[in-house]
């Protein structure tokens, strides 16, 4: 049996100290860690991220973005990024890469897909197709599980 995990804490765009499974409880959860500098992470994972959004209402989609020393972005920064100056799902900023040490994260962007139950269920790196149907298939079979 997984052990659930029991906290992921981050900052808000505000400054915030947030616990994403305390804020997200029951819900499965796609996170995406990034960060601005990662053209891959902006050009195609980001959107990447927004379609799963709108493809699997009843998930969660989270952008933690990881500050990296002197790859900082404070929320003015995050926004810029986004044609429309507002973010499309909930981001937060992962100050000195805590976040993504912990999830061994093997570079940008790397998503975690947490079930309701708070359990990593999938754990992927990248962002090229081959990288998207793995976490669309991850996706559909985390749904049938919930059903």
């Amino acid at each position: 049996m997984q052990t659930a995990i029991q906290s992921i804490e981050v900052r808000d765009l505000d400054g915030q100290t947030v616990d994403l499974m305390k804020t997200y409880k029951n819900q499965v959860l796609l996170v995406i860690i990034y960060n601005n500098d990662c053209l891959g992470c902006t050009g195609r994972a980001i959107p990447l991220a927004y379609d799963f959004q709108q493809k699997y209402p009843s998930i969660q989609v989270l952008g933690i973005h990881t500050n990296f020393p002197n790859r900082e972005a404070d929320k003015e920064a995050i926004k810029s990024i986004f044609t429309s100056g507002e973010v499309p799902f909930p981001i937060y900023i992962d100050e000195h890469h805590k976040i993504y040490d912990t999830f061994k994260a093997e570079g940008t962007p790397h998503w975690l897909l947490i079930s309701e139950k708070g359990v990593l269920y999938r754990s992927v790196f990248g962002s090229q197709d081959n990288t998207q149907n793995r976490l669309y298939y991850a996706l559909e079979s985390l749904m049938d599980l919930q059903e």
